[in-house]
């Protein structure tokens, strides 16, 4: 299974978010949580986060052709970490803190999903060493 894939639709996902979070962070938090950014701590950490989904991304990008390679299957071992959190944090967000925009579940569905993909690629590359 190549990985290129999965670094294209991950690199496209999270420099989208990241873009989003850097230029709008009260409406992307609005859509995924249901509520707005309204201390100005909030807005810099947002921007943090969108900065560091556009790291996310450009490192995929970068590396979708080279997946098979040791830094290749660094990242994939870091998106899937990445993914792993995403869905326990959105998922506490909802669950545990009654937390619930209009992106929240599809959101969980989608890093899940990239998750097993992730999950997937990491073993059969280790059954392919």
């Amino acid at each position: 299974m190549t990985m290129k894939p999965l670094f294209t639709l991950t690199a496209a996902i999270e420099m989208l978010t990241g873009i989003g979070l850097v230029a709008a962070p009260s409406v992307l938090v609005r859509l995924l949580l249901g509520v707005p950014l309204e201390a100005p701590a909030a807005h810099v950490v947002a921007g943090l986060a969108g900065a560091a989904l556009l790291s996310i991304g450009l490192a995929c990008w970068l590396a979708r052709d080279d997946g098979a390679s040791r830094a290749g299957r660094a990242l994939l071992a870091a998106i899937t970490l990445y993914n792993i959190a995403a869905v326990a944090l959105l998922t506490f967000a909802g669950l545990g803190l009654g937390l619930n925009g209009l992106g929240l579940w599809p959101a969980v569905i989608l890093h899940g999903a990239l998750t097993l993909w992730c999950v997937a690629c990491l073993r059969i590359n280790r059954a392919g060493r």
